[in-house]
């Protein structure tokens, strides 16, 4: 999956920035000062970073700076610090894109996506056996065709691939759709889009193989 290092130094903005993002398929990583951000990029390798300008022990364009002098991994800013030189610098050291605080959710989806396509950073692509989840474009096919999965069923489908091989319990897929539909969500729901999502992406929905049942647990993707 696609790898985002995230270097913010709001513990707040961290917890539901990080939740937005892994809700879409991404994996992330958090880091909160400009030692630790350079630490993690020695030790890891990631295919995009989110900055903040104002970080702790430092800042965002000296993260920027180290990052471009080694690689090509595509940078976007984000942060409150949208006065003119602060862009201008930004984007002079590299960066693929500005955005201010605050931001919507959906529009920094979109455009995380188009740095990635533009970057050729579009790799993230899960296959299981004929299944194919395409977590950059959002795309879900079987067998070549596509799946039509509703938003909240293909939400469901990537917090089972974020948690592969982890048993999920009712509670956890819950409040997960809770989270996604922004609406109260009951236990009977919860069965029913496991049913539909079953339906979609199970060659034989009756015996899954993807999305298996543990019972008196909850369920687990294969």
């Amino acid at each position: 999956m696609t790898n985002i290092l995230l270097v913010e130094d709001d513990r707040v903005i961290i917890e539901n920035l990080s939740a937005v993002l892994k809700a879409e398929g991404f994996q992330v990583r958090a880091e909160a000062g400009q030692k630790e951000a350079l630490e993690a990029l020695q030790k890891e390798s990631f295919d995009l970073l989110l900055l903040d300008v104002s970080l702790q022990n430092g800042n965002g364009f000296t993260v920027c700076s180290a990052v471009k002098a080694e690689s090509d991994t595509p940078v976007i800013f984000l942060t409150a610090s949208g006065d003119e030189f602060s862009v201008v610098t930004g984007l002079d050291l590299g960066a693929e894109d500005y955005i201010r605080k605050p931001f919507r959710p959906r529009e920094l989806i979109s455009r995380i996506r188009s740095v990635l396509r533009r970057c050729g950073k579009t790799g993230a692509i899960v296959e299981l056996g004929d299944l194919r989840v395409d977590t950059v474009r959002a795309l879900v096919t079987k067998g070549g065709a596509d799946c039509c999965l509703s938003a909240l069923e293909y939400r469901l489908l990537l917090f089972f691939l974020n948690h592969r091989g982890m048993v999920l319990t009712r509670g956890q897929l819950l409040e997960e759709i809770w989270d996604a539909a922004g609406e109260f969500v009951n236990d009977n729901t919860l069965t029913v889009y496991i049913k539909r999502l079953r339906e979609k992406i199970e060659t034989d929905p009756q015996n899954p193989t993807i999305i298996r049942t543990v019972r008196g647990l909850g369920y687990k993707l294969e």
